[in-house]
């Protein structure tokens, strides 16, 4: 974390321990139960935390919300944009009816279509008056004149017209309804999961043209992140549907401590998930957290991941492989050792249909926050030097075949690929 980002984190983590205090479950879309109801800008900061706006507006070493992060696209690479209150680079000379169109239609001050890296087919979701809030409190931000750099994408997909057809195709232009056969609790968690928190934006797979495959919500995807410094890699977004490959096997408090501490019973936070943890879900409310996990729990499953049976002799030789280098941590028995390592049984990250996270976690090791979490395993090391390719396969298609679990084979190819 820079040091500009983690001065204007702390602040951030105070207002947000200060907006805890006032939180209530009176209403579950307005969060002017989450602040003071003359507080606009408090109420915005949490917002913004909500919908993790740090991590995604400021690049390493830049300053908060100045833009310049870079997401590399199945299309391209697209940096994200200056939202500090600068008026010539940021979005100072903005209006509110402007700002609320670009998170409910994808559209710029200038009419102009953006490109659905910026999430606003999630946004979309978010009541009116939560953007009037959340735009106030940006209007705060320190102003910036950094200009990020122009997107990197080849014809046609550099032509911003097109984002229109895109848009008729996939862009739901309405805005969250409470679904009055469910709780409160859990209508609150959905309006955070499926809007500001745009959970569905890296858990929910896509088709050729990008679009998000509704029918499929939440039950895993694949995108492109950092790993080791500035290298960008696939990594896979987990199955959060109920379903076996996903959380099956976490308990509601398993999530909600995940989404609040970054460890839960069943997993621990690592790579691109420690930046959501530490920016965003750790600096929630505890009833907004516990929503969260009330709502995910509670998704109908959708499974991904198929059943495998391996050949006895590469079961053999990934059970081999297991037990020198996971077994002490692990367990013979998949289930973990409370203190060591975390159950490899109905793992998520295990089981995902794209078995790029996992394969990541091997090879490089598993990158936490710093302080880790209160109880928090052992940290994973890196087996990328210690294991050739076809090993790593095998001690992965071992995992994911063994112990009930569910997933496709792993080949050398695929573990190449995250080399």
């Amino acid at each position: 974390m820079t040091n500009a980002v983690h001065s204007f984190y702390v602040s951030l983590a105070v207002s947000a321990l200060i907006l805890t205090a006032s939180a209530s479950a009176q209403d579950p879309v307005s969060t002017s139960a989450m602040a003071d109801s003359d507080s606009p800008v408090q109420r915005g900061l949490y917002l913004a935390t909500a919908g993790n706006c740090m991590a995604c507006h400021t690049r390493e070493g830049g300053e908060p919300f100045s833009g310049g992060v870079s997401f590399h696209t199945d299309f391209g690479v697209i940096y994200s944009t200056n939202i500090t209150a600068d008026e010539t680079t940021g979005i100072g000379a903005w209006t509110e009816d402007q700002f609320v169109r670009a998170m409910h239609e994808g559209k710029s001050a200038d009419g102009s279509n953006l490109y659905p890296a910026f999430p606003y087919p999630s946004f979309t979701k978010v009541s009116e008056q939560d953007l009037k809030d959340l735009f106030t409190f940006l209007k705060t931000v320190a102003p910036s004149s950094y200009s990020p750099p122009d997107n990197d994408m080849g014809f046609p997909f550099n032509q911003r017209s097109l984002m229109g057809v895109w848009n008729a195709l996939y862009l739901e232009n309405e805005r969250f309804e409470t679904d009055d056969s469910q709780s409160e609790q859990w209508n609150r968690g959905a309006y955070l999961v499926q809007g500001l928190g745009h959970c569905g934006t890296c858990h929910t797979p896509r088709n050729a043209l990008g679009g998000l495959q509704t029918d499929q919500a939440l039950s895993g995807g694949t995108y492109n992140d950092k790993v080791d410094g500035e290298e960008i890699r696939p990594w896979s977004a987990v199955n959060l549907t109920s379903a076996p490959d996903g959380l099956a096997a976490w308990s509601e408090d398993d999530v909600a401590s995940y989404l609040k501490t970054g460890h839960g019973g069943m997993g621990g936070t690592f790579g691109p998930m420690n930046e959501v943890i530490t920016l965003s879900t750790s600096q929630l409310s505890d009833s907004d957290v516990r929503a969260m996990a009330v709502y995910l729990k509670g998704m109908q499953p959708v499974e991904r991941s198929p059943q495998h049976k391996m050949s006895d002799a590469d079961f053999r030789a990934g059970e081999l492989v297991y037990t020198i280098h996971c077994g002490t941590c692990h367990l013979p028995t998949g289930l973990g050792d409370p203190s060591i390592g975390p159950a490899v049984v109905g793992s998520a990250v295990v089981q995902a249909e794209d078995p790029a996270s996992l394969i990541n976690v091997i090879i490089y090791g598993a990158e936490v926050p710093a302080p880790s979490p209160a109880g928090a395993w052992k940290t994973m090391e890196a087996f990328g030097d210690k294991l050739d390719d076809d090993e790593i396969a095998l001690l992965s298609t071992y995992l994911r075949s063994n112990w009930g679990n569910r997933g496709g084979p792993v080949t050398e190819a695929d573990v190449d690929k995250q080399r």
